[in-house]
């Protein structure tokens, strides 16, 4: 008889299974099967459902794509653009990685004038990677028509990253999916991007690992990772310049928070004078100094859910590298950018997507990190979700010519001491560091 992977994730993640065994923990916490509530400690308790639950939940609103391989799961939805929704690492089971916004699927896409005041300008469906395209603000934005004052009652995702479908491009397979789109994008400053886009979801085999974290995985850590290729051709007759504007490929995951959950971003070390800012901070205002945190060559920032704030790391210091721990449910995610194969590409420039219209358009960052909280008090957040993100340089391409983005994602769980042995060749830190980070 084949385990019970609900017992063999238990049995290796021993917060679950005290959450799972004590009723007295000091979390509000609910389980029905593996299905957890934590309290953010802002009055919002949120559900940590399974994979099975979140999987048949999205099945009554939307096509759904599983890719698996022994207990790794993933979840894709076409008409999400071919969003990675969910996945999870040890069967059907065992818990959702992905943050799922099952208020917004259950409504659907109404027309324009039916649609709530939020719905006019995003649809927040969730998933633990979307495709996006940059820069969202700046001269050359995207998300603003031109001659508007950047601010929210003018902002609006277009709908090819909102709510118009990929088609799939064609047949899956048990561990790979393509889906693929072409359309005309304007950008503010009236330059008209006519672009063919392909992106194809892979489930990293076990053999797969070793590259990822720099060693094999071992039989006490469950895993799941995936890999994403997404390719932008310029269909058009003209090339993208500095001076019409160039888009890039972005790339957003959102993540369920935890009270205990931080995110951790390695930074190669050196004088300011000479690589600039260790990180751009300021997207939503100064972070308090209890929220995020330096070392010599990793930032520590908090992403409970609790409090809007958002970083960015720039081109001369990303190490092409994220992640995050969370010591409540005993989980550690990575997210790592793969070289790109494009001489061209490298000596390519960043766009920045901040509502400015005074900002440097190519002076913008390569990996980003959100964590999700009320814009205002009283205010309900959006999520609550924590952000991790990537992007790639600003496409910067003659009619004909393509690039391609890829980013891998993995999420594990078990033993604590596998965990740690990762953590600090990946993310160059133990995870008693990372759990001591906000402790004083």
């Amino acid at each position: 008889m084949r385990a019970n992977p609900r017992n063999k994730f238990l049995e290796t993640n021993p917060r679950m299974k005290e959450i799972a065994n004590n009723q007295k923990t000091t979390m509000t916490t609910r389980l029905i099967r593996i299905t957890t509530c934590i309290s953010l400690g802002t009055g919002i308790v949120l559900a940590m459902p399974t994979y099975e639950e979140e999987v048949a939940f999205l099945k009554k609103h939307t096509e759904i794509i599983e890719l698996s391989s022994a207990g790794s799961r993933v979840a894709i939805a076409p008409a999400f653009q071919g969003r990675v929704m969910t996945s999870t690492a040890a069967g059907p089971g065992s818990p959702a990685f992905g943050w799922i916004n099952r208020e917004v699927i259950a409504g659907g896409i109404k027309p324009e004038a039916e649609r709530a005041p939020l719905a006019k300008h995003i649809h927040v469906f969730g998933g633990e990677e979307r495709l996006w395209f940059g820069p969202e603000g700046g001269p050359f934005a995207l998300f603003f028509p031109p001659k508007v004052e950047q601010v929210f009652a003018n902002w609006k995702t277009p709908a090819v990253m909102d709510t118009e479908p990929f088609g799939t491009a064609g047949q899956a397979t048990a561990t790979t999916a393509t889906f693929s789109k072409t359309f005309e994008l304007p950008n503010r400053a009236g330059t008209v991007f006519s672009m063919a886009v392909q992106r194809t979801v892979s489930l990293v085999a076990d053999d797969g690992f070793s590259k990822i974290l720099g060693g094999p995985l071992t039989a006490d850590v469950q895993a799941v990772a995936y890999t994403t290729a997404n390719t932008v051709t310029n269909a058009g007759d003209h090339a993208w310049t500095r001076e019409t504007g160039a888009p890039s490929i972005w790339l957003l995951g959102m993540f369920k928070p935890t009270p205990e959950t931080t995110i951790v971003i390695p930074f190669e070390p050196g004088d300011e004078s000479l690589k600039g800012p260790r990180a751009n901070t300021g997207y939503f205002g100064k972070i308090p100094d209890t929220r995020i945190k330096f070392g010599e060559s990793v930032i520590f920032f908090k992403g409970d859910g609790a409090e809007r704030g958002k970083i960015g790391i720039p081109p001369k210091r990303t190490k092409g590298v994220a992640g995050s721990w969370q010591e409540d449910s005993g989980t550690l995610t990575l997210l790592r950018i793969e070289p790109s194969d494009s001489a061209t590409g490298k000596q390519w420039p960043y766009v920045d997507s901040q509502w400015k219209n005074d900002v440097d358009p190519f002076g913008g960052d390569v990996i980003n990190s959100y964590n999700d909280g009320p814009p205002e008090p009283g205010a309900k957040p959006l999520g609550p979700f924590y952000e991790l993100e990537s992007s790639s340089p600003a496409l910067l391409l003659k009619p004909g010519e393509s690039y391609t983005h890829r980013q891998t994602t993995a999420h594990l769980t078990g033993n604590r001491k596998s965990l740690d042995s990762i953590a600090l060749r990946i993310l160059g830190v133990s995870l008693d560091e990372i759990n001591g980070a906000f402790s004083h």
